[in-house]
């Protein structure tokens, strides 16, 4: 059928059925009419009235037949001409006129595209579809049928298109852009990037599709040409700033340091899942490359971003840490380097790192390098080279076994380690490294052990051991000597008794790790550790049993001839010795070795057991032998930081004034609980016989040793007064019965040890308390002679049974009790005469009689008292002690031994002084000044 109208009704006839969508109708009217409806007409027509939310499968046919001009396979259809037939020609004309059909062509409209309006239209048509209806997934059925004959749709559609129907539609529907393809396209690069990645690594539990994102969206984005600003040929690259050349690649490369840095997963996710600006997802609509030199400058930028991602990783979790070394081993990969082999391979192997004997890269300067400008084109940490890669294996395997081993531990924190070269900082790593060690590996194996060791010095040569014997180490403790890591690493073996591995590795050994002084050193100093750490006394357990077994793990290198040797040994009997006594030095505070060890004053310590402990005071000998082990372990002579100074010197005479002390305290404690005799045994049997304070004779040690505590501790014993608990004694011997006479005997005995053995400075105090004394004792010994007198007259007044009298009667009975009094006194008179010679109080202590008149000659204030008792009456025997001998008759009647030893005692102290006072000669004098 031969259709027959007029170009304007033609046309209004097209209009009207493409705004019907009556595409049959339509393809039927222009195969009928094409020389009215050509090309560009059709498409003008069609981009206006189409409608935008019709199917694009539905039209896009016709759009093929309005390209190729071949209508010859269009059905005929029957077309419904009632709208225009019924108007004339001129209302045609009028009406079409007024269509206002859009143009092809629009403002900043591709120029290539110019002579190709079936493109125009495609792209305005897409565009058109996107903002009017959200119609973005119709977009490609529009566009593929024409990608073999238009280079610019592809390139359009996989540039800008794919990347927003992936990030809208396909990727993240969830949350999709609120802009349309116009306006994505108006956004600067670097904006673009962040949004099409905005969603990327947020709602991936395991981050699977991090890479899916960078290559089906951030690679077919950056294939459009817009994106290189500087891609004129004839601008030279070298004037051109990386981040200038392609800024959107740029930001691509933020975007993932920087995820690195606050979620690293989603970078190393990223790099180990996408092989880089090489690796394009163009979703089958054909393969697009770049020029050499762009494509060269995306992978090489790249790598490097790559590089700056394994040093921010912050984490030091195992993961972390092999997502820094998959990272190495990708870059490493994509540049044809040998890859080095997984982390935990590469951990066990502890292979040599190469690539980095005849470089400069580990340097103090290229430390800066680190923390800024990661991306920055000169740093030589993250350029992507043989040598800044293996590098950073070198630094990713420290940090994972510096970490394995405890201590946590980060790439970046690894490279400062080895670029500043600082050997405190070193030194201070690797003692934190062995110190976890120390007191987090116990329930190991000797091969872990070993295994350990062999890290850690791995750490410090990185595997190249013969080099490091002449010239510097590369490693992270690559400052810090050898030996100095073998000695800490032998503390540990010590510390967690690992006794019969560091024998073998350092006594047994033919290479010989460290010299046998060496090993004497931290063999002491691991010793004393274990003790300060103990919190039981008692040498069988914890940290002192350990101390013991630690001094004894190395036999033939560690000899007990040694005098550091017998000093912790010595400590070791002192301290095990308090083990047997409740000991509290502060209120709460159990008493722990340590203290003992750092006391200032640990002689002290025994007097606090026998005030915390009933009784102790009897076992005066094992005190004495703790305090002779105080001072061979050297703690009772150190310097101000509390290391012994003790010498060979000066140890017997503390040896004596332990021992001196000791004795003071064991008195002290036993007056304390009412124990006089224990006390005044120990006074007299061991303090009586220490020299004179003023004996001139240097022949002994003891005699110019400062002594203040054996006259105190004999002063205290003369005061001591009986109560009702003091202990009573077991046995009188040949003492008085009378028990307060025989009481003040002992006091005075103890006061004449005192004055003997006491500074000239207190003799006076002594003095006075040996007066009252000597008082109280001639009362008591009045008191019980008067008892005895009465007991001796009443026995007199009685009739004896058996006697014989004259008669009976009073004369009788006065003459029989004179007879039996007479023949008693005679009797009594007779055994005084015989049996109780006189004897002075210092007739008991030969070296007392001897220097007591020394002694006095100190007391010048006594001169007059000493005069004034000389001048006394003879008959005044109980107020000095001596009689004359005129009196003699008088003073033998009733004298006894207890009267003897008084006024022998009280005697000889007066007539000393004064003849020191008032007759001794001029040289003796000179020579006591």
């Amino acid at each position: 059928m031969d259709l027959v109208l007029s170009a304007p009704k033609t046309i209004l006839l097209a209009v009207q059925l493409a705004a019907k969508a009556d595409i049959d109708s339509l393809a039927f009217l222009a195969e009928q009419q094409s020389n009215i409806l050509h090309k560009e007409l059709l498409l003008r027509i069609l981009l206006t009235y189409l409608p935008k939310s019709l199917e694009t499968l539905k039209y896009v046919s016709f759009i093929e037949k309005i390209e190729s001009g071949d209508f010859t396979d269009v059905q005929p259809a029957q077309l419904d001409l009632s709208a225009v037939n019924n108007l004339t020609e001129e209302e045609a004309s009028r009406r079409v006129r007024k269509l206002r059909l859009q143009q092809l062509t629009w403002p900043n409209s591709p120029e290539q595209l110019a002579d190709d309006p079936t493109s125009l239209f495609l792209l305005r048509r897409a565009y058109a579809v996107d903002e009017e209806a959200g119609l973005l997934d119709q977009l490609p059925d529009l566009l593929v049928p024409f990608l073999q004959r238009s280079s610019y749709i592809r390139r359009w559609l996989v540039s800008s298109l794919l990347p927003l129907l992936r990030r809208n539609v396909e990727y993240h529907p969830e949350s999709p852009l609120s802009h349309t393809i116009a306006t994505f396209e108006q956004l600067p690069d670097r904006d673009a990037v962040t949004q099409l990645l905005s969603q990327t690594g947020m709602h991936e539990p395991n981050y699977q599709f991090t890479g899916r994102d960078l290559k089906g969206m951030i690679g077919p984005w950056l294939l459009e040409e817009s994106r290189w600003p500087n891609r004129d040929p004839t601008t030279p690259q070298s004037s051109v700033g990386k981040s200038d050349f392609c800024p959107g690649w740029e930001q691509v490369l933020q975007w993932l340091t920087y995820q690195a840095a606050k979620s690293w997963k989603v970078a190393v996710s990223a790099i180990e899942q996408w092989d880089g600006p090489s690796e394009l997802d163009l979703g089958g609509y054909g393969t697009m490359w770049l020029e050499d030199a762009e494509q060269e400058y995306l992978e090489r930028r790249y790598a490097q971003a790559a590089i700056a991602c394994a040093y921010l990783i912050p984490d030091t979790s195992d993961e972390a840490l092999s997502g820094a070394h998959n990272i190495a081993v990708k870059i490493m990969s994509l540049l044809d380097q040998d890859p080095a082999p997984p982390l935990h391979t590469s951990a066990s192997l502890l292979s040599p790192i190469p690539e980095l004997e005849e470089t400069d890269l580990i340097s103090v300067q290229n430390a800066k390098h680190l923390r800024n400008d990661l991306l920055k084109d000169d740093n030589t940490l993250t350029s992507p080279t043989p040598q800044s890669l293996q590098l950073l294996h070198g630094l990713v395997l420290s940090a994972f076994l510096i970490t394995r081993l405890g201590v946590p531990c980060t790439v970046r924190r690894a490279g400062e380690l080895v670029l500043l070269q600082d050997e405190r900082e070193q030194r201070s790593a690797a003692i934190q490294l062995i110190k976890h060690i120390t007191h987090n590996t116990q329930k190991t194996d000797d091969k872990h052990w070993i295994q350990m060791r062999n890290e850690i010095l791995w750490l410090r040569d990185w595997g190249a051991e013969e080099r490091a014997e002449t010239s510097q180490c590369l490693g992270v403790f690559g400052q810090v000597k050898k030996e100095y890591l073998e000695v800490e690493f032998l503390k540990a073996l010590l510390a967690n008794t690992r006794y019969t591995l560091a024998k073998t590795l350092y006594e047994d050994s033919t290479d010989a790790p460290l010299p046998s002084k060496v090993i004497q050193d931290t063999v002491y100093a691991a010793a004393l550790n274990a003790y300060d750490n103990a919190s039981n006394p008692n040498r069988t357990r914890g940290g002192v049993k350990k101390c013991n077994d630690i001094l004894h793990s190395f036999p033939r290198t560690v000899d007990r001839s040694l005098v550091a040797t017998q000093r912790i040994e010595a400590l070791l009997k002192a301290t095990h010795t308090l083990s047997n006594y409740r000991l509290v030095l502060k209120k709460g505070e159990p008493f722990t070795p340590v203290v003992l060890r750092v006391h200032s004053d640990p002689i002290s310590i025994i007097g606090k057991v026998l005030e915390q402990n009933a009784g102790s005071y009897t076992k005066i000998q094992e005190f004495l032998d703790l305090g002779a082990n105080m001072v061979e372990a050297g703690l009772t002579v150190k310097d101000q930081s509390g290391h012994s100074t003790l010498t060979a010197e000066q140890e017997p005479e503390q040896r004596v004034i332990s021992e001196r002390r000791v004795t003071a305290m064991c008195v002290d404690a036993a007056l304390e609980e009412d124990d006089f005799e224990t006390a005044y045994s120990y006074i007299v049997n061991r303090i009586a016989e220490l020299p004179s304070s003023t004996q001139s004779s240097r022949s002994t040690l003891a005699s110019h040793i400062q002594d203040e505590w054996s006259w105190k501790a004999a002063l205290q014993a003369g005061k001591y007064r009986r109560t009702e608990r003091t202990v009573r004694p077991t046995h009188l011997g040949t003492t008085s019965g009378n028990p307060e006479v025989r009481h003040l005997e002992q006091r005075i005995e103890c006061l004449a040890t005192a004055l003997r053995i006491a500074p000239a400075a207190t003799l006076q105090e002594i003095l006075n308390s040996y007066r009252r004394c000597e008082e109280e004792l001639d009362a008591a010994a009045k008191a019980e002679s008067e008892q005895e007198n009465a007991w001796d007259d009443a026995a007199d007044r009685q009739a004896m049974p058996g006697t014989f009298g004259t008669s009976p009667g009073p004369a009788g009975v006065l003459t029989g009790r004179a007879a039996a009094a007479s023949g008693s006194s005679g009797g009594r008179q007779q055994l005084h005469n015989a049996e109780e010679a006189p004897l002075s109080l210092f007739d008991l202590s030969r070296a007392t009689a001897r220097l007591a008149s020394r002694n006095f000659a100190a007391l010048s204030s006594l001169q007059q008292s000493g005069q004034t008792r000389s001048g006394e009456q003879p008959g005044a025997s109980h107020q000095g002690g001596l009689a004359s001998g005129d009196d003699d008759s008088e003073h033998h009647q009733r004298v006894r031994k207890r009267d003897q030893l008084r006024d022998a005692a009280m005697g000889t102290l007066v007539s000393g002084v004064g003849w020191l006072v008032g007759a001794q000669p001029a040289d003796r004098g000179q020579e006591r000044e």
